[in-house]
């Protein structure tokens, strides 16, 4: 991965953690990894855990960013979640997958929260 690539992501995250506090999002934990992954961003939302993938875009080359989050990605998402959630003893509490996509290339960038972005049941 290029350093570019690295600071792209980097400030995406920083802009999802932003828009996701102005919701009222709590953030617990920021690119949580795992053997098998990595977790980007894992926030409350009331009484719901959840688990979020940043897709930050510099250019319309590749794509929306909310496009790229392929059904191999999520199955990895939803296995780390689970993780994730035994580790806490959480496994009984509410959770979802939200998709945050920002468009670097706009001033000032463009984000948007997709909730519900996928469900853990149909990966």
């Amino acid at each position: 991965m290029t350093l570019a690539r690295v600071a792209l992501g980097k400030t995406g995250e920083d802009l999802a953690c932003r828009e996701l506090e102005r919701r009222g999002y709590a953030i617990l934990e920021r690119r949580w990894r795992q053997a098998g992954g990595e977790i980007d961003i894992i926030a409350r939302d009331g009484a719901t855990v959840v688990f979020v993938e940043v897709k930050a875009r510099d250019g319309a080359a590749f794509g929306h960013g909310g496009e790229a989050v392929t059904i191999h990605k999520q199955r990895r998402i939803v296995q780390l979640a689970l993780r994730f959630l035994a580790r806490r003893g959480w496994l009984n509490s509410p959770c979802r997958f939200d998709v945050v996509a920002i468009a670097i290339d706009r001033e000032p960038p463009a984000v948007e929260v997709f909730r519900n972005a996928f469900d853990a049941g149909a990966t």
